[in-house]
């Protein structure tokens, strides 16, 4: 065969847009930068965690310095990177006030997601008995890695960003094997202990000091569709109330709410709603008969 032959035709090919690209092109092509999505994630590590990331920190003087000029490359990169969203994904021409206002939105929320994320800290480190330090758990412990993701993410939806929320969520879902949709409510002194396999749905609404262990799922039971056949986006994830516990690789179904001060022990399946302080575990083998479609 010929070599230049084939790759020529294979690049002529390949360049011509097929149907399928031209259904799902973004607008003009343009879409955000994975990398700089990255340099995003790593500026807010930087000002929300001095010290732990970036540049050394010396004292209160060289503390300010070095935050405010993350903060300023971060004003920058994020700004381009919100546009891009709005223009590649839903095709919008925003003006450039409108995505000043909303990066300037976001950037007053920091210091607030700095605050919880902390108590996620704090939450980690009470309820493991491994952890040497703080500093530990947060150049160790993939809850971190996650957290500083899903709340960063979290803030984002909620100013009606488009899918660059989701691009920041699967980043991490990506390195941690923890997933966890950005439009999930999650509360304060949040940990995962492990965290390998964790699974949280996007109307998920989870209290305050609540942990979870490796492979539990906060799933849906099953779908609602319009007179399309398409999937409605309508609440179909569980709520945890306050200082839940559920153990390794327990799926918690359906609309359901876990109430407060519950312990949920290891393998559970949960599609009912479960009192406050409840201890539910698996003593025997349970045979049932799946009806609802579109899931179980």
């Amino acid at each position: 065969m010929n070599k230049i032959n084939i790759l020529k035709k294979n690049v002529d090919i390949l360049s011509e847009l097929t149907e399928a690209e031209k259904t799902m092109k973004t607008e003009g092509g343009k879409q955000p930068s994975i990398k700089a999505v990255e340099t995003i994630i790593e500026l807010l590590k930087q000002i929300m965690f001095p010290g732990y990331f970036g540049t050394e920190i010396r004292n209160n003087d060289s503390r300010h310095y070095h935050i405010g000029i993350s903060m300023e490359l971060l004003e920058m990169e994020l700004k381009e990177q919100i546009l891009l969203s709005f223009i590649g994904f839903k095709g919008e021409k925003v003006q450039e006030t409108e995505i000043d206002e909303i990066t300037l939105r976001f950037i007053d929320t920091i210091p607030e997601i700095k605050r919880v994320l902390y108590t996620d800290i704090e939450a980690m480190y009470n309820s493991d008995p491994a952890v040497t330090a703080y500093g530990e758990i947060i150049f160790c412990y993939p809850i971190v890695q996650v957290m500083i993701h899903y709340r960063v993410a979290h803030a984002l939806l909620q100013l009606g960003v488009p899918v660059l929320p989701r691009i920041i969520s699967e980043m991490a879902h990506s390195k941690t094997g923890i997933d966890i949709h950005p439009g999930a409510q999650i509360g304060e002194y949040f940990s995962i202990d492990h965290g390998t396999g964790v699974v949280i749905g996007e109307t998920c609404v989870i209290g305050n000091h609540v942990t979870l262990y490796q492979g539990v799922t906060l799933g849906a039971k099953k779908f609602t569709f319009n007179e399309n056949g398409q999937p409605v986006n309508v609440p179909r994830h569980p709520i945890i109330e306050d200082n839940v516990t559920i153990y390794s690789n327990s799926s918690i179904l359906g609309r359901i709410t876990i109430g407060h001060d519950t312990v949920v022990g290891g393998n559970i399946w949960l599609t009912e709603s479960v009192k406050p302080y409840s201890k539910i575990i698996q003593q025997k083998a349970v045979t049932s008969t799946f009806t609802d479609g579109a899931g179980i």
